[in-house]
């Protein structure tokens, strides 16, 4: 059928002052390969239903957006919301847990994770008040390679010199709390959300740091497991020449080339993608198959909503990863 292709998205350029992201796979990113170029993701999940979706609500919005974020000076500090509050202030389905794998790093750069001690609402309020703020923001250097997870509610910033790519929940709620007293387009400063922010931000002392990896052989594969939390499973993978399938296991798939081109074939159909091109497998598909077009290895990131985390856990223990490796590795992202 016309659906089981693999679809070559246009990703959607948003310049910032900060430098500016490129959204990969977005509910409004269009096709622009084969017989459904043109329609959006939107428009195929609705007219598609589990062809595409497999057994997700085809109602709702698909459940992941993937960014290349370019950073050349710091985002704002800010926070999300996790899925209660949103639905029940915001009126929106979820809120925005999500992960951050850097791409390249300059020497020295950073992120802000937390905070550098417990604190409180009140004193909050005060130091941003009295801009005193970034006295008691965590300051995590960072370096290619690297993964962090930032469920809801956690303090976080970009710093300048660095690359990533971003997984989340697909949500566009963004509590700005501090900007570095910049301006917008417009000259006036930018628009900060102090009180919501207030509401959801959790105060403890910043403890998280990268992830540790789960490196195993799957399907053929040398795979790196970098997250695995209940709402997207995000993994590098090193393909090489010989064509090796990647099953879909009844969810869509979303693989970025990351260091090269990448062929991927699924219903007969070849794309090519190039470095930093994204292509969103159905769930009908059952199956594709990956492989490095140039006969070196070539690595791209795999993305999927599971139907449930006991699953990937049986999918690691399947593929011969002791329970204690597999535990250990979990463990990192409370359910």
């Amino acid at each position: 059928m016309e659906s089981f292709y693999p679809l070559l998205l246009a990703p959607k350029d948003a310049p910032a002052i900060w430098g500016g992201e490129s959204w990969q796979c977005w509910d409004e990113n269009r096709v622009i390969n084969g017989p459904l170029a043109g329609d959006s993701v939107a428009e195929l999940r609705e007219r598609l239903g589990a062809s595409l979706l497999g057994d997700l609500d085809a109602n709702r919005i698909f459940p992941v957006l993937t960014k290349i974020i370019d950073a050349r000076d710091w985002l704002s500090v800010q926070v999300h919301p996790g899925d209660a509050y949103a639905q029940r202030v915001e009126g929106q389905a979820n809120g925005k847990t999500e992960c951050w794998h850097v791409l390249s790093a300059r020497e020295g750069a950073e992120i802000v994770l937390g905070w550098s001690r417990d604190t409180s609402r009140a004193e909050y309020e005060r130091r941003v008040a009295d801009g005193t703020l970034g006295d008691i923001l965590r300051r995590v250097p960072v370096q290619a390679g690297q993964t962090f997870y930032l469920p809801a509610g956690t303090l976080h910033a970009i710093g300048a010199g660095i690359v990533l790519f971003e997984t989340q929940q697909a949500s566009d709620l963004t509590y700005r709390i501090f900007d570095w007293n910049r301006v917008g387009a417009d000259g006036a400063p930018r628009r900060l959300h102090v009180e919501k922010a207030g509401d959801v931000l959790d105060y403890g002392a910043g403890r998280r740091t990268a992830i540790e990896p789960l490196e195993y052989r799957d399907e053929g594969l040398r795979r790196t497991a970098l997250i695995a939390d209940r709402r997207f499973v995000v993994e590098r993978i090193v393909a090489s020449d010989e064509p090796t399938s990647l099953g879909t296991h009844g969810r869509p798939l979303v693989l970025m080339a990351l260091d090269g081109e990448l062929d991927v074939m699924a219903g007969e159909v070849l794309l090519r993608l190039k470095k930093f091109e994204t292509a969103l497998v159905p769930a009908a598909a059952e199956w594709c198959t990956v492989s490095a077009p140039r006969g070196a290895a070539s690595t791209f990131t795999f993305v999927t909503p599971p139907r449930h985390i006991e699953d990937v856990a049986v999918r690691f223990l399947a593929a011969g990863v002791e329970q204690h490796r597999i535990d250990h590795f979990l463990a990192q992202f409370p359910q």
